[in-house]
């Protein structure tokens, strides 16, 4: 599944990430971070980390378990982008933006099939019979 699947261009989330990509968080050390965009940027980069299968090491069996993991993939977005930026956050910044990243991702999650796909894509072969199983082959003498 491709991230447009999820997040088409016209949402708020991809058109954050996409404006965070052109234009970084921020080099203005006057400024403050814009917490939606930040907010929302994390959500896209959480659902992009999770189709990558990066860093996927236990495998989500329902969607409690898959909003844990994209909720936690948000926070190290979050992370990496306020480390990056030379702005800070306003007092409370940092809970607003991890609420806000949880309402998108829930949000993504309450449309269409997306739960029951996204819980899919790295099932075990025999929970996801569609998905492709690596093929080696044996070496005669």
């Amino acid at each position: 599944m491709n991230i447009s699947h999820l997040l088409p261009q016209h949402t708020a989330e991809a058109k954050a990430h996409e404006h965070v990509t052109e234009n970084d968080i921020g080099w203005d050390t006057t400024a403050t971070i814009d917490e939606t965009v930040l907010a929302l940027c994390s959500s896209y980069r959480s659902f992009e980390r999770y189709l990558s299968d990066e860093h996927l090491y236990i495998i989500p069996r329902s969607r409690n378990q898959l909003e844990s993991i994209l909720r936690r993939y948000s926070t190290d977005a979050i992370h990496n982008a306020i480390a990056k930026s030379r702005n800070t956050l306003e007092a409370g910044g940092y809970s607003r933006v991890c609420h806000l990243a949880t309402i998108s991702i829930r949000q993504v999650l309450e449309t269409g099939d997306n739960v029951a796909y996204l819980l899919a894509l790295h099932a075990p072969n025999d929970v996801n019979p569609h998905k492709e199983e690596p093929t080696r082959e044996m070496m005669t003498p």
